[in-house]
């Protein structure tokens, strides 16, 4: 994990320690891939978020930590009848925080992520 912690992903998910404890590697499993499709939707690396703000904004990270809530509760993959629109809390968090597309970031690091949100 890059900037979550795993105590806010206990209090985030409301586990007890013991609990927590049980499944820790798949909390940090959940909180990293939602860390990087974090970074992909606003388009930039972890890196360039440390140099432009000096520390992870808060609004990035709680949208991380939605997002590893929601992976948590629904460990289901998405099939063509789940799909669902990016709920407007994502929006409202992430997008101060995008890059506009034909920076430097989408010619080296874009895997395509971004492109098929609704941000």
């Amino acid at each position: 994990m890059k900037f979550l912690t795993f105590e806010q992903i206990k209090q985030q998910l409301r586990l007890d320690d013991e609990q927590a404890t049980a499944e820790q590697s798949i909390l940090e499993m959940y909180a990293a891939s939602a860390e990087d499709s974090v970074l992909n939707i606003i388009r930039r690396s972890y890196e360039d978020v440390l140099e432009t703000f000096g520390a992870v904004p808060t609004p990035i990270a709680h949208a991380a930590l939605m997002l590893t809530d929601t992976w948590y509760q629904h460990r289901s993959p998405v099939t063509p009848g789940s799909v669902a629109q990016v709920p407007y809390t994502y929006d409202l968090l992430l997008k101060p925080y995008m890059r506009l597309s034909g920076d430097e970031y989408d010619n080296n690091n874009n895997q395509g992520y971004g492109r098929h949100c609704n941000l």
